[in-house]
């Protein structure tokens, strides 16, 4: 029986049995806050393309950190800026690079929070692109054994979980056997299982230095056109080992959200990526919406689709109107 003896709008009216009824909702243990970090000194800049994303040096971190830590945000995922960069990357497994010196750094200073390192290579090649080179494309096969030096070098500095994000064939397994095989078999693998090709990342790479010097990367990220494959790719990785899997871009990518969440057991992440931010910051600095209901709106979808986990660079603004100081 519906309507008259069904009425939907009972349901909603008023706020307080909104709030008994709702179906899903963010939290700050949602959270997960991605840091740009570095080489050098004194250095608080921010990125034009990102309206309050910087980049920080070591010895200015902890004015990010202190924040984060008292927001209750409960992890940071790192990505690092080399001054020394070269054909295949070698500065990723540097036990004195960038982001081995800024996980030892975040463990003594900021104990409480949970590091998780991007583990790539185009922050930290010549050529931008994600692994060594063969001709104009990138070889699979020695891009995974330099993997495994990276993320043995992001263990032995103090990782809680490495992310892969480069997107080669086998690379959760990779890495799997290389950690365990040094020991560290409880860090576990965040994989970009379903990363696609797609224009939303221009804000990160001008936040990264990480643009490929030329062609693009639709070799080895997905098309934005297929869906299918996505179930493929996870399906791989959690055989391979994976932890966690992740979707890359979230907000045009909902759908593959919901395969996955459907699919698998295993818990989901949204990368809620730069173009997303974005566009939010520039259109709520025009006037042209409420940009933190925008953005509050924009998360709740990737929740409701059924990401457990919102990788986002909104997450210090989401924590303050959380905890109501906005």
């Amino acid at each position: 029986m519906a309507y008259p003896v069904h009425r939907l709008r009972r349901l909603r009216k008023n706020e307080n049995i909104r709030r008994l009824v709702r179906e899903n909702h963010i939290s700050v243990d949602d959270l997960i806050y991605p840091l740009f970090i570095e080489e050098g000194e004194n250095i608080k800049k921010e990125i034009p393309s990102m309206p309050g994303i910087y980049r920080w040096s070591l010895d200015r971190i902890d004015e990010e950190l202190d924040q984060v830590s008292d927001l209750g945000i409960p992890a940071v995922l790192l990505f690092g800026i080399p001054q020394h960069k070269d054909q295949i990357g070698s500065e990723t497994w540097n036990e004195e690079g960038i982001i081995q010196k800024a996980i030892r750094h975040i463990k003594e200073n900021h104990p409480d929070l949970y590091v998780i390192t991007d583990v790539c290579f185009c922050e930290y090649t010549e050529h931008g692109h994600c692994g060594v080179l063969h001709g104009h494309d990138v070889a699979n096969d020695p891009t995974l054994e330099n993997t495994k030096k990276q993320v043995v070098s992001h263990a032995q500095a103090g990782a809680d979980m490495v992310a892969p994000s480069g997107m080669m064939d086998g690379v959760v397994k990779a890495i799997r056997e290389a950690l365990d095989e040094a020991g560290f078999t409880e860090i576990p693998v965040m994989a970009y299982s379903a990363k696609y090709a797609s224009a939303y990342y221009g804000p990160f790479r001008d936040a990264a230095d990480s643009a490929p010097a030329f062609g693009d990367r639709r070799t080895y990220q997905m098309d934005p056109a297929n869906r299918r494959e996505a179930l493929r790719e996870v399906s791989f990785d959690i055989e391979e080992g994976a932890d966690i899997v992740m979707v890359k871009p979230a907000l045009s990518y909902l759908d593959i959200i919901s395969d996955i969440k459907r699919e698998f057991k295993l818990p989901v992440a949204a990368y809620n990526v730069s173009g997303e931010y974005s566009m939010i910051k520039a259109a709520g600095k025009l006037g042209w919406i409420d940009e933190n209901k925008v953005m509050m709106e924009t998360v709740l979808s990737m929740k409701r689709a059924g990401a457990d986990i919102i990788i986002t660079y909104h997450a210090k603004e989401i924590a303050k109107i959380l905890k109501g100081q906005t």
